[in-house]
């Protein structure tokens, strides 16, 4: 759906599981599955694909960026998706995000703005003018 293959998605080699806390930047490739807390940056590293995973019970405080994330914790802090960002319906995201390609179930939260990659992140509005009765 929507151009991407699932099939060909990178294999989950590593596990952050529940119970667990990592205090600091955590750097990845190819899948990392979160079950656990992580209270730093999670970012996926190297050209190409990569699958992260947010568990039900996972939480991460601060930036979040990977090619395919699939959401259904909790994510405080900017995420940035290069293609697929699937919110789940536990997903609860505070703060803002871009992405390629969403699909979200009902029951997703996000309390920011979503944006789509393409899009200019910051565009100036112009300026209102409102109509005077006064010719």
């Amino acid at each position: 759906m929507f151009g991407i293959n699932r099939n060909k998605q990178p294999p989950i080699r590593t596990l952050i599981g529940e119970g667990t806390v990592i205090e600091g930047e955590v750097r990845f490739s190819d899948g990392l599955r979160i079950d656990g807390e992580v209270l730093g940056d999670v970012i996926a590293t190297g050209a190409g694909r990569s699958l992260l995973v947010i568990g039900e019970k996972a939480s991460i405080t601060g930036r979040v960026h990977a090619a395919h994330v699939i959401v259904n914790g909790t994510v405080r802090g900017p995420l940035e998706c290069e293609q697929l960002l699937e919110l789940q319906p536990k997903a609860r995201i505070e703060g803002d995000v871009r992405y390629l390609t969403l699909e979200m179930h009902q029951g997703a939260q996000v309390h920011g703005e979503l944006r789509p990659l393409d899009a200019p992140v910051e565009q100036e509005m112009p300026a209102l003018k409102l109509a005077s009765n006064n010719g």
